[in-house]
């Protein structure tokens, strides 16, 4: 039987958009934003040189080079001034996090409510300036050596990196005013956003390879269907969930006894998102990012090295898959659903798993269906960012695409509907409950009338 909330759900009209006052702001307000950061774009680092970067992206358009302009949504192929894109804030938070899963003065922060999470934030700022710093200057230092700079210099390299460290500084704002004024997750929409506006340019370059016959109309067309089974599949698997029976005992309330209730613990799938193809996309692409910048300074075993890390190579893909799995099993555990904390919360609750004793037990309990969860989830993660790799470099088509892009579109796309679906449900709550019959029948063709009471004289 449908609970109360999908009931509201089902029967909310998406008529209403009209008369939400609010969330037509917040999208407005969050569209704005969007443009400014898609106009910063175009806006160029002074003292590059921009004939010979716009040569060396065409080069480097289906390796290292489209994976870095995927991601920051053209700026570093333009070496705009959000080249470093929100990576940098990315990895901060999740070093944060995970420090703040095992080093005990951040965990204490964390049990002392929104005045710990205010700190905490503060500390990742800190260090996204830190990471931005160290990244600002290594990428300046291989455009200086990859003769990519018309006037290097110390001043070329000091002006680059303040120009990119404050860009990144300034999606980072952006970021936050779009999560605390308008609707989605800021920082998330700046990523989704970065990747939406390279898909036309790249899906125009593959297109014209079938009029020039580089491809064959059976590999466009496979391709296209490979991207819609990929994206079905994708959306399939964030929304599985496995649900775990929680029950609540009867309880005494002053003199009346309320029987006990029963619930649901939802586990998803991939509880980690899309954290761990992130994050090892991040530590496999450095060096290769350093190197390719550089244009062969490097020492005979590092460019050994480099080379069987590239994109596409069996050693590229098998450290891939290899971290993205590693990835999904420590974030999962150490951050997103800690067992031993759930268990807690349950206890505290007065609620318990039938058969399974609270505490120790029900997180021992906790740990063996998450870790066997985890086999399909990090296995799903794995597929889905290898496969399209595996794919390109096969079919030798001229742009990048792969899953960690695919994986971000559906479940930012997923996140930000929910959030308007819920902003509407709000805003219709009173409607939608009289259609939903949660108050119970009024009138009808059955409907007794009321008795009237007797007429005044």
């Amino acid at each position: 039987m449908a609970s109360a909330a999908e009931q509201m759900a089902a029967n909310m009209s998406w008529g209403a958009f009209g008369k939400a006052t609010e969330l037509r702001q917040r999208i407005l307000f969050t569209l704005g934003l969007l443009i400014v950061y898609r106009l910063g774009t175009y806006i160029p680092v002074p003292g590059i040189d921009g004939v010979a970067l716009r040569n060396f992206m065409e080069e480097e358009a289906k390796g290292i080079g489209g994976i870095l302009s995927m991601f920051t949504g053209g700026a570093l192929s333009r070496m705009g001034i959000f080249a470093l894109g929100i990576m940098p804030y990315i990895s901060a938070s999740i070093i944060v996090q995970l420090m703040a899963s095992m080093y005990e003065p951040l965990k204490n922060l964390k049990k002392e409510g929104e005045q710990g999470r205010r700190k905490i934030n503060q500390y990742t700022r800190y260090f996204t300036v830190i990471l931005a710093t160290f990244q600002s200057y290594a990428l300046a230092a291989s455009l200086q050596a990859g003769d990519l700079a018309s006037d290097p210099g110390l001043y070329f390299i000091a002006g680059c990196m303040i120009t990119l460290v404050g860009g990144t500084m300034f999606l980072m704002w952006l970021g936050e005013q779009i999560t605390a004024r308008g609707i989605g997750n800021g920082i998330s929409l700046i990523i989704f956003v970065g990747i939406i506006a390279e898909i036309p340019a790249a899906l125009a370059l593959f297109l014209s390879q079938g009029r020039s016959g580089a491809n064959g109309a059976g590999v466009i067309i496979g391709v296209i269907l490979m991207v819609i089974v990929i994206l079905t599949f994708v959306v399939f698997m964030e929304r599985s969930l496995r649900k775990i029976h929680i029950q609540y005992p009867r309880r005494q309330v002053g003199m009346k006894m309320y029987d006990g209730g029963s619930s649901h613990l939802p586990i998803k799938v991939n509880p980690a998102g899309v954290i761990p193809a992130i994050f090892a996309s991040a530590l496999l692409l450095l060096p290769n990012t350093l190197a390719t910048f550089s244009r062969g300074t490097t020492g005979p075993v590092m460019s050994t090295i480099l080379a069987n890390l590239g994109p596409g190579q069996p050693l590229y893909l098998l450290f891939f898959g290899g971290m993205i799995v590693f990835f999904t099993y420590f974030y999962t555990r150490e951050v997103a659903f800690k067992t031993e904390d759930v268990a807690d919360n349950l206890k505290n609750q007065n609620g318990f798993i039938p058969g399974i004793r609270p505490g120790k037990k029900t997180a021992e309990y906790l740990d063996y269906v998450v870790t066997r969860i985890l086999v399909l989830g990090s296995g799903y993660l794995a597929l889905v960012a290898l496969l399209p790799e595996i794919l390109r470099n096969e079919l030798a088509i001229p742009f990048y695409f792969g899953g960690t892009s695919v994986l971000i579109i559906v479940s930012v796309g997923m996140d930000t509907i929910q959030q308007i679906q819920s902003h509407l449900l709000a805003h219709q709550y009173e409607g939608l409950i009289e259609k939903s019959q949660l108050r119970g029948r009024r009138g009808g063709a059955n409907a007794k009338p009321k008795p009237k009471g007797p007429a005044r004289r």
